[in-house]
């Protein structure tokens, strides 16, 4: 029976770090998609940024002077639409609307491996309760009298070995739940930045979206760090 449950005991363990590997895999993902949104969120700020940008100030003496002298059709046109440019004023509002496409589909992204990372912590979650109801205490009872000295010797070592590994196996899922917690708060105040995201938004509303995206004020670094740091 001993030697069963140790060697049961030692599959769940290795399955616990398995899972936890998948895990840091899922949750790779997830920051190589919050880098690819901040750069769509940064995409829209500039592209807004310019089709509202002020016009030239003609009471300035030199633009004044530079435009009398050089007033040619293309520069009235210029001033008539605004000063933007009709070429590049088209690129950019197709550029918006590509970056909210791509945020939209950032998000969806994002959900599906936030779905994933949850169903992991479930798993390691049933794991170690399955570890927990298979440890007992190591006696000699449990070894049958058909065992030698050097199987019961292995056999034990086996066992304290995976009791020993219980700390580091309990830290994986404690760790995984902060890392979820910490991933789903990202989550949704992303969701909460793009759902916000309008033509009418201020440029320091813009600037303080793209700030908030970047500093990620629910992740802890240092959380994150020490979830790397169990890599066995």
């Amino acid at each position: 029976m001993g030697m069963e449950q140790g060697e049961l005991n030692s599959e769940l363990v290795e399955k616990i770090y398995l899972i936890y590997k998948d895990f840091l895999l899922r949750v790779t993902k997830f920051e190589e998609l919050v880098a690819v949104g901040a750069r769509l969120l940064a995409g829209f700020q500039q592209g807004l940024e310019y089709l509202r940008r002020c016009p030239i100030d003609r009471t300035s003496g030199l633009v004044k002077n530079i435009i009398e002298a050089n007033e040619t059709m293309r520069l009235k046109s210029y001033f008539g639409a605004g000063c933007i440019n009709a070429h590049d004023g088209a690129q950019n509002v197709s550029k918006l609307q590509t970056c909210v496409l791509g945020l939209r589909d950032h998000l969806s992204k994002a959900k599906s491996i936030l779905s994933e990372v949850e169903s992991l912590l479930e798993d390691v979650t049933g794991a170690m309760q399955n570890v927990n109801d298979t440890l007992s205490p190591i006696n000699d009872e449990y070894f049958g009298d058909g065992l030698n000295e050097q199987a019961i010797s292995n056999t034990k070592k086996e066992v304290a070995s995976s009791q020993l590994q219980r700390p580091e196996v309990a830290d994986c899922a404690v760790l995984m739940a902060f890392v979820y917690t910490m991933l789903k708060q990202d989550y949704e105040m992303q969701e909460k930045i793009v759902s916000a995201l309008n033509f009418k938004a201020s440029p320091g509303e813009l600037e303080g979206y793209c700030q908030m995206w970047s500093l990620r004020p629910f992740v802890n670094d240092e959380t994150m760090h020490q979830a790397w740091k169990l890599i066995p």
